[in-house]
């Protein structure tokens, strides 16, 4: 059983699936250590119901219609850099744990293990911890090495995932056939890829952008 002191931790839920939402709340109220103080189905949503109730914990889902959960624990941050903001996705891409914990967020828990995880977790969270779970931290070890790639080369891997030519894709950058190919090339020596799908593959997995 968890040990919490006399006052609930109060909690937020942003997720744009009712479902979801409902589903987590059930969750904390079998447990008198937790308090649903406030819902949100999007980013802007989130920041307002923030402001209102400044719960404790926010459970902030990384893909929401508008404003994004990185960007609303950002913008949550600057009312309170104190605040105490966990990451619920589907993602456990390396890159979206990083952005996600620079823009401030505390904790990154993947949806599939809410149900088993998450009071234990939000305590920790509460308690001033920044735990991260070990598929997430896995991830994170295993690219730590790995070069990251830039504004540019992402622009152009995305063009390439949706089956655009070298041709095109400069055609929509503006950039010349030879320098996109310049681009693929290091694309796949940064991605440690076998062809132009492995590569689309890898920064998907990652997380280099949002399916």
């Amino acid at each position: 059983m968890l040990s919490h002191s006399d006052k609930p931790i109060s909690v937020m839920i942003a997720d744009d699936h009712p479902l979801l939402r409902s589903g987590i709340a059930a969750v904390l109220a079998a447990d008198t250590g937790f308090s649903v103080v406030a819902e949100a189905s999007d980013g802007e949503d989130a920041i307002e119901q923030y402001r209102r109730f400044r719960p404790d914990v926010t459970l902030m889902d990384l893909q929401m219609p508008g404003l994004n959960g990185i960007d609303a624990t950002a913008a949550i941050r600057c009312l309170n850099p104190q605040a105490r903001i966990i990451i619920l996705t589907t993602f456990d891409g390396d890159v979206q744990v990083v952005r996600g914990l620079k823009a401030g967020a505390s904790g990154y828990l993947l949806k599939n293990l809410a149900r088993t995880e998450l009071r234990d977790y939000i305590v920790s969270v509460h308690a001033g911890q920044r735990p991260l779970p070990s598929q997430v931290a896995c991830n994170l070890a295993n690219n730590f090495q790995s070069d990251t790639l830039s504004k540019r080369e992402i622009e152009v891997l995305r063009c390439v995932a949706e089956g655009n030519s070298n041709q095109r894709v400069g055609q929509r950058l503006g950039l010349s056939e030879d320098t996109i190919k310049a681009h693929m090339k290091t694309i796949l020596q940064k991605l440690d890829a076998r062809d132009r799908t492995h590569a689309v593959m890898i920064a998907m997995r990652r997380g280099y952008w949002e399916n």
